[in-house]
């Protein structure tokens, strides 16, 4: 076994025993222990704790339905939310949210992709909490609606379709890349030929087509993924290649071209509240979280059982480059008024 293996599983033997923990650190910043390589659920953990709407949300659900059901999502992440927001100084309890998930198949003991779990954590809350009204204004939280466009590149007919995203997907390039520039890739238009090519209702064939996207609503809160890992000839690898982020952007002035005519919100100004970093390789790595407090507005950084708090420029250095801890997921939230879920309906 080579030595970076045998340190890492001695690390992770470690961390089942040992904690670490900052006692200067404010209320809602608790460590949790790699548990059967819990490290990818781990730091979403902290970026959902993070996302202190969500727990306001989850707060105002009567449990009472669900209680004792060992595969509701949504409970168990009630539970070590609240869990997290304490001040203690021992590690928060999460193996039964861990335990939750394995058996909703994403088992233990075994690597996971960070933004393919995130996703399905949130699929699974829509899916298994029964209050509806609750479960959608979590989903709300995230949702990016947008509008497709595919031309007809015989006939010039328009088929325009409406659908919603949870995170948005950017494609990072092998050489130079900015977020900016990730975005404006996603939304520019794209020829679809050959074996790509789309039906035309029109002309009752499949014929070449010119296919668009554009900004129908932005979301409370703006998850996106940098897509780092590509697949060829059979192996999966990683692209550790730089993507400088801002800490606040404006869609706006950034990216004018991408509304809809429809699109009417007036605030599109940005502040980046979490990361989620990758180490290493795509077949071995290990998943960190950087976290903004809501409260002094610092920024911690969460290894596992170890947070301790950190800086922008810290945060900066998951860019990408030289480093192979680089930046997967951003978590933006909407600089706007003060947020509040909505009133609760009776009757």
């Amino acid at each position: 076994m080579s030595t970076g293996i045998s340190h890492f599983f001695s690390r992770l033997t470690l961390e089942n025993h040992l904690f670490i923990v900052d006692h200067s650190q404010p209320d809602g910043m608790r460590g949790l222990s790699n548990y059967c390589l819990s490290c990818c659920v781990n730091s979403l953990l902290q970026t959902f704790s993070a996302t202190w709407e969500i727990a306001e949300l989850l707060e105002r659900w009567d449990v009472a339905g669900a209680r004792g059901d060992a595969r509701n999502v949504a409970l168990h992440l009630k539970r070590v939310l609240e869990a997290m927001r304490g001040d203690l100084p021992q590690l928060a309890p999460h193996r039964d949210f861990l335990h939750c998930l394995d058996q909703n198949h994403f088992r233990l003991n075994v690597q996971h992709d960070a933004d393919e779990v995130f996703l399905s954590i949130l699929n699974f809350i829509h899916q298994q909490m029964d209050n509806r009204v609750l479960a959608g204004e979590i989903q709300d939280l995230y949702k990016i609606s947008v509008e497709t466009h595919l031309q007809c590149l015989k006939c010039n007919s328009i088929q325009t379709e409406t659908s919603y995203m949870l995170s948005l997907p950017l494609y990072v390039k092998e050489d130079d890349n900015s977020l900016e520039g990730c975005m404006n890739s996603f939304f520019e238009h794209q020829e679809l030929k050959g074996i790509n090519s789309c039906f035309c209702a029109h002309c009752g064939t499949k014929n070449p087509s010119r296919q668009g996207v554009k900004l129908l609503s932005l979301p409370r809160i703006l998850c996106m993924n940098l897509k780092r890992f590509r697949n060829s000839r059979g192996s999966t690898h990683k692209l550790d290649c730089r993507v400088p982020f801002p800490e606040t952007f404006d869609f706006s002035q950034s990216l004018q071209d991408v509304f809809a005519e429809n699109f009417a919100q007036n605030e599109c100004r940005y502040t980046l509240y979490a990361v989620v970093v990758h180490s290493g390789y795509a077949m071995f790595g290990h998943y960190t979280a950087y976290v903004r407090h809501r409260e002094n507005k610092c920024w911690y950084y969460a290894d596992d059982s170890h947070v301790q708090q950190t800086s922008w420029e810290e945060v900066q250095r998951t860019y990408g480059g030289r480093h192979s801890r680089t930046a997967y997921m951003l978590m933006y939230r909407r600089d706007s008024e003060e947020w509040r879920p909505r009133p609760e309906l009776s009757g």
